[in-house]
């Protein structure tokens, strides 16, 4: 039995987590799957009540606090960007006191991480990091689950990031990716490279796990035996639109395509954390089409179909690593 205990602890950044406890939330939600797949009910949290704040909004990670708050046999309160006066007419810490009065658990799901930092200073409740421009943690459990499964182990992996890396996606998988043990290479432009104080940190974890992280602009040596390539969409939201020209001239080189996965491992899985442009099916994807000429951005449509991708496993285990969050940081109810 696991010594590890999380309960009400916040989940901002998995810079505040052990390697020991990142892969107990691992562990937690591979074992969540299995009972979810085998029908064994888990609601050992019925009674309590968590509030979803999307200042963002969202699919995946929406879709997975609602439905893993259910499975837990929890209710949720959906406050979209305009459901909440956070910030406008009430300030960040008082709509902390406020929910912390009426929900077991707070997830925010917005822009900057000090927002996140300051609701969890000011909630008697754990708070939980839905994403932020600097960092994403719930998906990394998510992906560290599905690499797991794929190749029965995470330490010693190596794992491309191509693409913009200076973000959310980029901090978040170096850290994640440091603290478990894998080589993480930055495979990119030298001006989307992450910060370096965080490349020094994350050095430092890689250290302690036996990991090592590299940042490369050559496609070639940084895609080189990977066993997993992941890229993230060039733009995120929020970013005004006169970037995307910049971005698509300097990280087109950085595409995940056929050539970059046949450098790769015969083995090596394509991750990505969705939405992807992969085609034109997308009221976005045409508007670029018709900008910019282009069909395809971060990732071909060859490679996101492929046998090698997992990215649909990937998205489904959002849900099940939200659970074990969830679960691992709430006390279970009494009745």
């Amino acid at each position: 039995m696991s010594t590890i205990d999380l309960t009400g602890r916040d989940f901002l950044t998995l810079r505040d987590f052990t390697s020991e406890e990142i892969e107990y939330l691992i562990d937690l939600a591979a074992e969540l799957k299995d009972k979810k797949k085998k029908g064994i009910r888990v609601d050992e949290y019925r009674g309590q009540n968590v509030a979803l704040i999307f200042e963002k909004t969202s699919t995946r990670t929406r879709c997975s606090f609602e439905v893993a708050a259910h499975d837990l046999g929890m209710g949720t309160t959906y406050l979209d960007p305009q459901g909440s006066q956070i910030g406008k007419k009430e300030s960040i810490a008082d709509t902390a006191r406020v929910l912390s009065g009426m929900f077991e658990g707070i997830e925010y799901r917005g822009f900057e991480q000090e927002i996140v930092e300051e609701l969890a200073r000011y909630a008697k409740v754990p708070v939980w990091n839905g994403l932020t421009n600097e960092y994403h943690p719930t998906q990394m459990i998510a992906d560290m689950l599905t690499i797991k499964e794929k190749f029965g182990r995470l330490s010693g992996l190596k794992f491309v990031y191509m693409g913009d890396a200076r973000y959310n996606m980029g901090n978040s998988l170096m850290v994640a990716c440091s603290k478990l043990g894998l080589h993480f290479v930055a495979c990119t432009n030298p001006q989307y490279f992450p910060n370096e104080e965080l490349v020094n940190a994350s050095r430092e974890y890689a250290k302690e796990s036996g990991g090592s992280v590299t940042l490369t602009d050559s496609v070639a040596e940084g895609t080189k035996d990977a066993d997993i390539l992941y890229t993230d969409v060039w733009v995120s939201m929020g970013e005004p639109e006169s970037v995307w020209e910049e971005r698509i001239k300097a990280l087109m080189p950085y595409q995940v395509n056929k050539k970059a996965m046949d450098y790769a491992k015969s083995d090596a899985i394509f991750m990505h954390c969705l939405p992807a442009f992969h085609d034109l099916k997308t009221k976005i994807g045409k508007e670029i089409y018709e900008k910019y000429g282009i069909t395809e951005m971060e990732v071909t449509d060859e490679v996101f179909e492929s046998a090698n991708s997992v990215v649909f496993e990937e998205a489904e285990n959002r849900m099940h690593s939200i659970k074990a969050i969830m679960a691992a940081t709430l006390k279970k109810s009494s009745y």
